[in-house]
């Protein structure tokens, strides 16, 4: 969630920050050249007072 914020611009919806974290996990294990796609959708500012309050 705060990666693609700070980096982006872009407020996720959690499910697609849970998404690219599993990325960090996924990524070492793939081949060479493998590609990813991963759909980034939803409204991340029903959200934020929530992940606000944990990240705290």
């Amino acid at each position: 969630f705060k990666r693609l914020c700070a980096l982006e611009g872009i407020i996720p919806a959690l499910e697609a920050s849970h998404a690219l974290a599993f990325l960090d996990k996924l990524c070492p294990q793939l081949p060479h050249g493998s590609r990813v796609v991963v759909n980034i959708s939803g409204r991340g500012d029903k959200d934020a007072e929530m992940v606000l309050h944990h990240i705290q």
